[in-house]
């Protein structure tokens, strides 16, 4: 008997480049974040609960820091907007069978990368398929933390401060590919880094 289209399996199976890459940017992370001072275990956890790169790295140091928690809330709100309008773009390509328990676990475990994958399959998309597609990146991103947390411990000063490239490789690996073929993706990048260096 053949599995459904877009099942748990299918899901797992198209997350997996996701968790490979999740693991290496994880590893980073978790180095990273020992580096200023977190235990291992609170660093997993921050990784567990919020599965955010780019807020994961810029809430860390303003934790270390003992800022106000206005301020940290403020940073992740702006950061992590996105996620926001990806989750309302998402939910027109998820299937009936989706009900709001089912909708909020999903928007929990919405990323950039996972954004990307569902969006791109045909018709709609059942609730199996998003669990298996969440879950191995999810694990992914968990493994790959516990592991650059306990690196963190051992390795030199000098391969510590080389990880912190890592999470630009990412987002490089992202939108390169998709600007050398679509000129509005080209446009948007190059707007958006002239936007950065203008503001910095």
């Amino acid at each position: 008997m053949h599995a459904p289209k877009h099942s748990f399996t299918e899901g797992l199976r198209d997350g997996l480049p996701i968790f490979l890459g999740y693991v290496s940017v994880a590893f980073a992370f978790g180095i990273s974040a020992t580096g200023q001072g977190l235990a291992v275990w609170q660093v997993v956890l921050i990784s567990m609960t919020n599965v955010t790169s780019a807020g994961q790295l810029a809430g860390v140091p303003l934790i270390a820091a003992s800022a106000p928690l206005t301020e940290i809330g403020l940073t992740q709100l702006i950061i992590n907007l996105r996620y926001a309008l990806m989750s309302v773009s998402l939910s027109q390509k998820l299937d009936k069978t989706f009900r709001l328990p089912q909708r909020m676990a999903a928007a929990f475990g919405i990323t950039d990368e996972i954004f990307a994958v569902a969006s791109a399959q045909s018709g709609t998309i059942c609730p199996a398929y998003m669990y298996g597609l969440i879950l191995i990146a999810f694990l992914g991103w968990t493994l790959g933390t516990l592991l650059g947390a306990a690196a963190g411990q051992i390795l030199p000063k000098f391969i510590i401060d080389a990880m912190g490239i890592v999470l630009y490789g990412m987002f490089l690996a992202i939108i390169v590919p998709v600007s050398r073929k679509k000129k509005s993706v080209l446009a948007v990048v190059a707007l958006a880094a002239a936007c950065s260096i203008l503001f910095r």
